[in-house]
């Protein structure tokens, strides 16, 4: 038994969600500031969460210790 146990980094956590099926979701990025240059349809589509692309998923998983 290893004497010390995967943290969770704890940045990844705060950014970073895994659905029930696997998936993983992130907040879109350019949704801080400047906001009132962008159209409304634009802003609500910014606010729905996305799949991250596939190449980061497994390195996603094992920061956050489900790999």
């Amino acid at each position: 038994m290893p004497k010390t146990k995967q943290k969770t980094h704890k940045g990844a956590s705060k950014r970073f969600k895994v659905t029930g099926s696997g998936k993983v979701l992130h907040r879109a990025q350019k949704t801080r500031h400047l906001i009132h240059g962008k159209s409304a349809k634009k802003v609500r589509h910014l606010k729905q969460e996305r799949e991250v692309n596939k190449s980061f998923v497994k390195k996603i998983k094992q920061l956050l210790g489900l790999a």
